[in-house]
């Protein structure tokens, strides 16, 4: 265990530098496979920023990783696009170098079916992530404590509400009614 007085004194540069790596290397990937005309979207907790952000700044949530959405077929030639970026692959992941921690990797998710093709455009044009449904559908699907943070998330700022687990069918609607009822998780 570290000891808390061995630690070096708190600053809000570093904080802040933190927020600007993840930021960095989330417009770093999109613009490479854009570069290399690969589908993508932008999912999990930097997606679910996103839309939070288009409601209230102050509700977005930091996320220390970057996740990517793509289809099966293009995942070799994300790979190759990677690591021609100067990405490090670990445990299927892309990291700024060899001696990064896992966290902050870019995780790339694989998918067969149409999402991707919905994806929306941010509104500075730097990246493209989930539309809304297609998000929602995803961390449901992904049932781990941080899909449900992201879904209250959603629903926090209004995005998401009651009338949305009748748009999922069985086990799907009723983990999101089950998420909506719970509001403190």
């Amino acid at each position: 265990m570290l000891d808390p007085n061995s630690l070096p004194p708190a600053s809000l540069d570093r904080m802040v530098r933190a927020v600007g790596k993840v930021r960095e290397r989330l417009l770093r990937t999109a613009a490479l496979l854009e570069a290399a005309n690969i589908p993508y979207a932008l999912i999990g907790g930097n997606a679910v920023a996103a839309w939070v952000s288009r409601v209230d700044e102050g509700a977005v949530r930091f996320n220390k990783d970057v996740d990517i959405l793509v289809h099966r077929k293009d995942f070799p030639s994300v790979k190759e696009a990677m690591a021609s970026a100067g990405f490090f692959e670990r445990e299927g992941r892309f990291l700024d170098s060899p001696d990064d921690k896992i966290r902050t990797a870019v995780r790339v998710s694989v998918t067969t079916d149409d999402s991707i093709s919905n994806a929306v455009v941010s509104p500075d044009g730097r990246f493209k992530h989930l539309d809304l449904p297609d998000l929602v559908r995803r961390e449901l699907d992904g049932n781990r404590p941080v899909n449900g943070m992201n879904l209250r998330d959603l629903a926090d700022v209004e995005l998401i509400d009651s009338t949305w687990p009748a748009r999922f069918p069985g086990e799907l609607g009723l983990r999101l009614q089950a998420i909506l009822d719970n509001p403190e998780g």
